[in-house]
């Protein structure tokens, strides 16, 4: 099994930056891909960004429109921490931001969440 522990949410007003990180424990992969995940009251969960890590290369992979230029994914395998770096904040991107992996095309391990809460 793997363990993902997100941390780094918090109140922040727009404009402003937060880091987030998630840090897996437990089974240990050598392929694998992470991701990040944000859901919004009354709204679906939505993907973020990812990373995908394979043959001792971290790639990042997909990036949100919505927060293309803003949010920077990275990820630290030897901490076996993802960060998720969130500049210039809006409003809208207040949400439970989750943490999820898996060591194939599926995220088949999930965070508790951290909330992100950004004011006007």
């Amino acid at each position: 099994q793997v363990q993902l522990v997100e941390s780094g949410g918090g109140l922040v007003q727009a404009g402003g930056s937060l880091r987030l990180s998630c840090v897996a424990s437990g089974r240990t992969f050598s392929r694998y891909i992470m991701g990040w995940f944000r859901q919004a009251p009354g709204k679906e969960r939505e993907f973020v960004a990812g990373i995908r890590r394979s043959g001792g290369i971290t790639f990042i992979g997909n990036v949100a429109d919505s927060v293309k230029g803003r949010f920077t994914i990275s990820g630290d395998n030897a901490k076996s921490t993802m960060y998720l770096q969130m500049n210039s904040l809006k409003p809208e991107d207040t949400a439970v931001y989750y943490c999820a992996g898996g060591d194939s095309a599926t995220y088949d391990y999930w965070g508790q969440g951290t909330q992100v809460t950004v004011s006007s």
